[in-house]
């Protein structure tokens, strides 16, 4: 596991390196991260959801995630309530969603092969919909144009999101026991594996450390929140909830994840001119949900 660990954060090093020597630049990571959402990542579902049978209590995870959501976004609200209005919509924007897709696959992959993947993909199914949904409709609301938004308007961008409408396709798929023919399992295997390197490089690629030191506070008491909040509901989902252990797992270290990189595309779309901030936030929550998980990895596992 020691070893896993070293690899995962060698990768991501050398996507930070490759960045500083000007071979890679952040711009790229655009194009990356289009290549990991919409191919590599979707095929790693097809592989993932086709080899194993999803238990019927999997179907709450995405549930959970989606109250805990509700509830992050709700206690965030009031906690920061006294800030200016697109530093509150900034950090409501980030503190209902996490990113499983490019931080957590890899990992977990490397912690509990296939079986962990198909738990955390459920997870981020519910993770998918708290961004499109919750995020996006927060984010509009508090942006300096106001809520634009209409209930097609946000359908359509589940619609959308290849990730999503592949984990639910596969989903499917996977309770009515059809299999997909060998050429397509075969073809996405291949594409699969391209997906951990390339998201942890993305991760290294989009390292960043400089910002406003005006932000120093509402970072350190967003962080301070998000992750006291996360430990609360993990620990006691973990101890309380009558189902199996990597059940349990799931939403301990999934509600302890960073926050998803998502909210600074939003950021973009939606002309907030906190955007560096949010890419900080993302950074400093990939580092920290990293020695999370290693700690986790060496006294629980």
């Amino acid at each position: 596991m020691n070893q896993a660990f070293i690899n995962i954060l060698l990768i991501i090093c050398l996507g930070y390196l490759l960045k500083r020597i000007n071979i890679l630049k952040e711009k790229d990571g655009a194009v990356i991260a289009k290549i990991i959402f919409n191919i590599t990542l979707p095929a790693l579902v097809i592989v993932t959801f086709n080899s194993v049978k999803i238990e019927p209590s999997l179907i709450l995870l995405p549930v959970i995630v989606i109250i805990f959501g509700l509830i992050s976004a709700f206690l965030t609200f009031f906690v920061f309530k006294k800030e200016e209005k697109e530093l509150k919509g900034t950090l409501l924007m980030l503190a209902p969603g996490a990113n499983v897709g490019l931080f957590a696959y890899p990992i977990v992959h490397a912690m509990w092969g296939t079986e962990g993947l198909m738990y955390f993909g459920m997870f981020d199914v519910g993770t998918a919909i708290v961004i499109w949904v919750i995020g996006y409709i927060l984010g509009s609301y508090f942006s300096e144009e106001g809520l634009t938004l209409k209930p097609v308007a946000i359908l359509k961008k589940l619609g959308n999101s290849i990730p999503l409408m592949t984990y639910i396709v596969a989903s499917i798929l996977n309770y009515s026991h059809i299999q997909l023919p060998s050429t397509i399992i075969d073809v996405a295997t291949t594409i699969s594996k391209a997906n951990i390197p390339l998201s942890l490089l993305l991760l290294g690629l989009y390292l960043n450390f400089t910002f406003d030191k005006k932000y120093f506070r509402p970072i350190m008491k967003f962080l301070t929140f998000r992750y006291g909040l996360g430990l609360l509901f993990g620990l006691a989902l973990y101890f309380f909830l009558p189902f199996d252990q990597m059940f349990r797992y799931t939403l301990l270290i999934g509600l302890l994840l960073p926050v998803g990189m998502t909210a600074l595309v939003f950021g973009i779309e939606l002309k907030y001119r906190t955007t560096h901030l949010i890419a900080m936030i993302a950074n400093i929550t990939i580092l920290i949900s990293i020695v999370i998980l290693y700690v986790f990895a060496i006294f629980i596992l």
